[in-house]
């Protein structure tokens, strides 16, 4: 079953604007789909291609890499090896998971050089930032990132492309849609949160009748490698790594949603823990969210290192971690969240899914939060920060979700009143159709998924 990613077109950009003068490595969680979508890619997109795959390779082609003075063995060797011809600007060699062999990753630079064919690397970051100490980065690279299954990737596989038509239509009318198109959109999104956006899912859930018990299989699985992975990573840090992924659902549970060391280790600093947290975010299993202690300039510029939200890469992927799978089974838990009728842990699923929506966008996650002292609490709390990223007009897009239809929005409220200069629209993601009420854009997590 073939998945229409949206990478595809990236990549045919890439390979129409470069003409082979640029590399591009796709940089990417575990089990998200690279290998597939380049494979495709080569396929169509070429006379022939080569998929090196640095987990399987055999000594005779690492070996090759020693001598580069002479390119006609290197890819003679390729072209024996393989049993593919080569033909000048019609090929494309693909390295796999070039962190398992950063030579290849260095001799890119000669061989774009070289300019006879196109190279696509692809690697998780998991490793790839551990392997390079000894190489040369090759300037002659693009990177590009790639995601989980969006929304709107797993509405079209799901044979719904007429649907999400109809909600853009909708969004740039300004009109809710109508109430049975509504429900099915909602009935979509709530199952894409479910099953999550990693291919294998995806494909499981759709070849087996719509059951998410085969989904959930193949998450588990995932969820090993990841565990796996964090056991390789450095010494110095794997334990704090492997606790705070092992935790997120413990976190995102909690009214501030925050990373709270204490739990972790007795008296322990941000200061030893931001390898470990940089490490999740490079990996791209996790998404990280800084609070912003200044909306009015750059949120970067402003960014609290010491008070961070740690989302899950897939919300899928969170699920299956946060339960487990006698839970899911007895307590019936996907029927209970389809029904919404699940009040615990529903705005941690919701509230995940949006953060992966935006991280998924290519854009930086950030909340904020004021304390009151009078009231000894957070006065105002603002899930997500968007801006235009202008320097000269700086505007900023405040974001709070809400899981159940029932809510107040005080918090954006207050926001509204202190930066009000600043805030070009705000919006509330609920569970209701699309409306405006004062201002305020309200709109269904499937239609911001859609239009953001």
């Amino acid at each position: 079953m073939i998945i229409r990613r949206k990478i595809y077109d990236k990549l045919l950009d890439w390979k129409n604007e470069t003409k082979g003068e640029k590399a591009i490595l796709i940089e990417g969680a575990r089990r998200i789909g690279k290998s597939t979508i380049v494979d495709e890619f080569g396929k169509n997109e070429y006379k022939s291609h080569i998929i090196v795959d640095f987990n399987k390779v055999n000594k005779k082609i690492t070996d090759s890499f020693d001598n580069l003075d002479n390119l006609d063995i290197f890819f003679q060797t390729l072209s024996l090896e393989y049993n593919k011809r080569l033909y000048p600007r019609e090929s494309l060699i693909v390295f796999d998971e070039i962190q398992r062999f950063p030579k290849a990753r260095q001799a890119i630079k000669y061989l774009v050089q070289d300019g006879r064919f196109d190279y696509i690397e692809t690697g998780s970051l998991i490793s790839i930032k551990e392997n390079v100490e000894n190489i040369t980065i090759p300037s002659e690279e693009r990177k590009i990132k790639m995601y989980p299954l969006d929304f709107e990737e797993y509405v079209i596989f799901m044979g719904e492309e007429l649907l999400l038509e109809y909600i853009k239509k909708s969004y740039n009318e300004k009109k809710p849609l109508e109430k049975n198109m509504h429900e099915k959109a909602m009935h979509l999104f709530k199952e894409y949160i479910l099953v999550g956006g990693m291919p294998q899912a995806v494909v499981a859930f759709a070849k087996n009748r719509m059951d998410f018990s085969y989904a959930d299989i193949e998450k588990r699985d995932i969820l090993e490698l990841y565990r796996d992975d964090i056991k390789k990573a450095s010494k110095k840090y794997n334990s704090k790594v492997s606790a705070i992924f092992e935790n997120i659902p413990g976190y995102l549970s909690t009214h501030e949603k925050k990373i709270v060391l204490s739990e972790i280790e007795p008296g322990a600093v941000f200061d030893r823990y931001d390898e470990p947290l940089f490490w999740l975010d490079d990996s791209m299993i996790c998404n990280l969210c800084y609070r912003c202690n200044d909306p009015n300039v750059g949120f970067a510029l402003n960014k609290n290192e010491s008070a961070v939200k740690c989302y899950m890469g897939d919300t899928g992927l969170l699920l299956s971690l946060a339960f487990s799978e006698n839970e899911i089974i007895n307590q019936q838990l996907y029927k209970l969240i389809m029904d919404e009728k699940l009040s615990f842990n529903k705005g941690m699923i919701y509230e995940n899914a949006i953060s992966q929506i935006i991280a998924s966008k290519g854009k930086k996650l950030y909340f904020y939060t004021r304390y009151s002292k009078d009231k000894h609490r957070n006065d105002i709390e603002i899930d997500f920060l968007l801006s235009n990223e202008s320097k000269l007009n700086f505007k900023i897009f405040p974001i709070e979700v809400k899981s159940s239809k029932n809510y107040k929005t005080k918090s954006l409220e207050k926001f509204d009143d202190l930066y009000k200069k600043r805030i070009d629209t705000s919006y509330v993601v609920h569970p209701k159709n699309y409306t405006i009420d004062d201002g305020i854009v309200k709109l269904p997590p499937y239609m911001f998924a859609v239009v953001i």
